[in-house]
């Protein structure tokens, strides 16, 4: 078992295991345990009670923060023609067609952080799934990375657009912004994730919705948020 460092050891004393804190204090704590050098991404850790062996009870989607994440992703868009053009004007950082798609098979190119492929390019992109898709890079319809208005998709993804899906354990995890944020900021952005992940509720879903929510940065301990609350 790897030792713990002094940073993170006096970190945790300051967070009670016990205690499911409000949103507004849960921060206020996060940024005081955050002493990184660098600027920590927020993130959220949500226990859904689902389960995601069953089609009926996946969860999965994407919302745009109203603040973004703090980070500006790369953008790689699959289209031909007119719609390649568009991607190029919204501001993609890459743009090609079967182009890409044997750079990233010949090359394992991934200097990128989001794939956009119009629906007619989704039959050559396919062929690289077992590339892309351990990587959490295949685009999707449910996330809106597949589809004809990549101009659209391109800003808002640009905007902070993030993506949340559950793990093998029924957990998202989402970044929703950085230590540097001011708190109604962070507070905006997991209200408007935690409402979009609300509406996404499977009707087969029953009983509790929200098993549990944590909070941390990036070198942070975990801290409880009241998931009664939400």
């Amino acid at each position: 078992m790897a030792k713990r460092g002094k940073r993170i050891i006096e970190a945790l004393k300051k967070v009670d295991r016990t205690t499911a804190y409000d949103l507004q204090d849960a921060i206020k704590l996060m940024k005081e345990v955050s002493t990184a050098k660098f600027d920590e991404t927020v993130e959220l850790h949500v226990k859904l009670g689902v389960d995601g062996r069953h089609a009926d009870q996946q969860v999965r989607g994407a919302v745009v923060l109203p603040h973004g994440t703090g980070k500006t992703k790369k953008v790689l868009v699959v289209a031909k023609g007119d719609k390649a053009q568009e991607a190029t004007d919204a501001g993609a950082d890459f743009v090609g067609a079967e182009d890409v798609i044997e750079k990233i098979q010949k090359e394992n190119w991934f200097e990128y952080d989001v794939i956009v492929a119009t629906p007619d390019m989704m039959g050559l992109l396919g062929r690289l799934g077992r590339v892309l898709g351990p990587k959490g890079l295949m685009p999707n319809p449910k996330s809106g990375t597949v589809t004809f208005d990549v101009g659209r998709a391109v800003q808002d993804i640009k905007a902070g657009k993030v993506e949340y899906r559950l793990d093998k354990t029924n957990i998202i995890h989402v970044s929703v912004g950085k230590v540097s944020f001011e708190d109604e900021k962070l507070i905006e952005n997991i209200n408007t994730l935690v409402e979009t992940v609300t509406k996404a509720k499977p009707a087969a879903a029953k009983g509790t919705y929200y098993r549990s929510m944590t909070l941390s940065s990036t070198m942070g301990p975990g801290i409880k948020i009241n998931a009664a609350k939400f």
